[in-house]
């Protein structure tokens, strides 16, 4: 059972999650200021430092939260299409990986955006969370490159996502090379359509 000390920091740890959330949600990850956080709360700044040891440790919580709903809103994607042909699955996949980066972009380019240094360890969770991303897009993949050994479709399911992630990544950007939602789509179709044939 949890000391109340404990309890505390548990229940300040959660509500410091739920507003570094909003906050990025609204602004963007770069927009995040300690400050802000313990108005928010109602903590002192310094309080915010025995929860997190900074501020990049509370994006990683907030990215743990993203990566779940984001892999949830993916799975849900291809539920109910066990009898669509892989690419298809791919397609359904990427399509609404598509859908949540448009209806969450600064929660999902805070994935992406997050700053380590070179001697910073990624934790065990955080890597486990993008694993079992890579796990809905390596079944079709398996099916299309039945002899492919783990070490090439695990390639190839980075390949493919980082092909994917890229398309959007540029779709959603606001500046002369930014692309309507349907025609990224349609770009992303293009490209999934021809693997694997």
């Amino acid at each position: 059972m949890a000391s109340k000390a404990e309890q505390r920091r548990a229940d300040l740890r959660e509500k410091l999650v739920i507003a570094a959330e909003s906050r990025i949600d609204r602004d963007g990850a770069v927009a995040l200021r300690a400050r802000d956080l313990a108005g928010d709360v109602g903590c002192a700044v310094g309080a915010i430092y025995t929860a997190y040891d900074d501020l990049n440790a509370l994006i990683m919580a907030v990215n743990g939260r993203t990566f779940q709903n984001l892999g949830q809103q993916v799975a849900a994607s291809v539920q109910g299409a066990e009898n669509e042909v892989a690419t298809q699955r791919l397609i359904l996949m990427s399509n609404a990986y598509l859908a949540f980066a448009a209806e969450n972009t600064n929660l999902w380019r805070a994935l992406f955006d997050l700053k380590m240094q070179a001697g910073d360890r990624v934790p065990e969770w955080y890597v486990q969370a993008l694993r079992d991303l890579f796990a809905n897009i390596a079944r079709p993949v398996a099916e299309l490159f039945p002899n492919d050994g783990p070490e090439e479709l695990d390639l190839m399911v980075r390949a493919l996502f980082s092909s994917v992630h890229g398309i959007v990544l540029l779709g959603l950007e606001q500046r002369i090379s930014a692309v309507p939602l349907d025609k990224i789509k349609q770009m992303i179709a293009q490209i999934l359509s021809q693997i694997g044939g």
